[in-house]
């Protein structure tokens, strides 16, 4: 008999595993969890590079393993590896999205090298000429600016006090978003 090493299930342990999220038996997930999800973790982290990052990824391939462990076939590897698989094609897939690339490319606020200065004394909005421009916008476009920008209102605020759907004040918000920067130019 081979010995097993530390914290790794053995095979017959992990085939009573599978068979119990099978089952959908949810303390099997909860010991899956609890016997996989740091090893899971580790993989993961060494791709994402980023802590809370890579415990989302973790989390959400446990829910793929979840919701396909219908699909984990033993005779081709190990449950470990299988889920390993999972989550790092998860983690690769994030990485390539549009919205990781982006958040990526930007530092938060504490980070960057304006966080926790004062603004200026003199410093007023009205001064950048905002008001003056929405002046040269359609009398929609105006309305719907004025109200988010210069009234503090969300979209669906917007929305509710204009009578108007609100997909409406996004079209109009994204036209006078388009209409200002021309202007500027």
């Amino acid at each position: 008999m081979q010995p097993s090493l530390p914290n790794v299930p053995a095979a017959d342990d992990d085939a009573a595993l599978v068979q119990r999220l099978l089952a959908r038996d949810e303390r099997a997930l909860r010991l899956l969890y609890e016997q996989y999800a740091s090893r899971l973790l580790a993989v993961v982290l060494r791709l994402v590079r980023d802590e809370a990052l890579a415990q989302d990824l973790v989390q959400e391939g446990l829910l793929k393993v979840w919701l396909g462990v219908g699909s984990y076939d033993p005779e081709r590897g190990r449950l470990f590896t299988w889920m390993a698989r999972l989550c790092t094609n998860h983690a690769i897939d994030a990485l390539r999205s549009p919205r990781q690339q982006f958040h990526r490319r930007n530092t938060t606020l504490e980070n960057s090298s304006a966080y926790g200065r004062a603004a200026p004394a003199t410093f007023n909005p009205e001064h950048i000429g905002v008001r003056e421009l929405a002046l040269r916008l359609k009398p929609k476009q105006r309305e719907v600016v004025e109200l988010l920008y210069f009234g503090g209102c969300t979209q669906a605020e917007a929305a509710e006090q204009l009578g108007i759907p609100l997909a409406t004040v996004k079209t109009r918000a994204r036209a006078a978003l388009v209409a200002l920067t021309g202007l500027t130019r």
